[in-house]
């Protein structure tokens, strides 16, 4: 890669980079570090996001099924010099979870599918919002207080039928329990979905997003800005729901990964214990 003179002191910097090599799981989150000169980062043609503390980084999410082998983080400093920051995704493997639910949250009746088929576009949507990032929102908290019930990643099977794995970590709380804004946000949507039941998506900028769902009650509506803890809606048992629990969804760049991952970002180590 050549560059113009004028951009050689940043574009030496951001070679350097590409000398070390991350590795992340399918479903998993990199902490990149970047120097002072970069200002973007694309990965898979998707914005990531840049924090600027305690030192710049970039935030990269892998969806879980992402290739195994190298991928690539395209970085562009001030001076518009761009180079490629390779990491390389491994394989982790998921169990299994077999559930029996309603039949018609498994199989849809006809005159629902239209419904499913929008709701289904405007995630999506959601999901791939990119807004500015206006405080630093590590480390997130969990939304709810109990005992994770189900890990991300696992491979579900519904009344006997294969289906997509579970994109989220779902909390063990009974109906009414507190559901809060894992970090500072904008409310995104607020109301009731087909699977979901009633749901929250919270945009915390730079492509960071939450989505929180089967809640019993909604606390905020599109628009409101949220702080971190503060109350957003109700557990509840709606939508796709075999009972009282709250699901947590979280998406970087597009790709929902594991919020264990995410919840481990930028969280201070616990002191030693002083020797005897």
């Amino acid at each position: 890669m050549r560059f113009e003179h004028t951009r050689f002191a940043a574009a030496a910097v951001l070679v350097l980079l590409a000398a070390t090599t991350h590795a992340v799981v399918r479903g998993g989150v990199e902490v990149i570090p970047l120097p002072d000169a970069v200002v973007s980062a694309t990965y898979e043609g998707r914005r990531v996001l840049i924090v600027k503390h305690p030192k710049p980084a970039a935030v990269v999410g892998v969806p879980l099924d992402a290739e195994i082998g190298k991928h690539t983080l395209i970085v562009e400093s001030a001076e518009r010099a761009q180079t490629e920051i390779p990491f390389k995704v491994v394989d982790k493997k998921y169990p299994v979870q077999r559930l029996t639910l309603n039949e018609k949250m498994v199989n849809p009746p006809p005159e629902e599918l239209a419904r499913i088929e929008q709701e289904t576009l405007m995630q999506k949507e959601l999901y791939d919002r990119f807004s500015a990032l206006d405080a630093f929102p590590f480390p997130m908290q969990i939304p709810a207080a109990g005992p994770v019930s189900s890990n991300f990643g696992l491979r579900r099977i519904l009344n006997g039928q294969p289906r997509n794995p579970h994109a989220g970590l779902d909390v063990a709380a009974p109906t009414g329990t507190p559901v809060v804004s894992p970090a500072a946000g904008t409310i995104a949507f607020a109301g009731p979905l087909y699977y979901n039941g009633n749901a929250i998506f919270v945009d915390h900028g730079g492509g960071l997003i939450s989505m929180v769902c089967h809640l019993s009650r909604l606390d905020v509506q599109h628009g409101d800005a949220v702080r971190k803890g503060q109350r957003i809606g109700l557990v509840g048992a709606t939508g796709r729901a075999t009972g009282p629990h709250l699901h947590w969804s979280v998406s970087l760049n597009g790709a929902r990964v594991d919020p264990s991952a995410v919840l481990a970002l930028y969280r201070p180590k616990p002191a030693a214990k002083p020797t005897q």
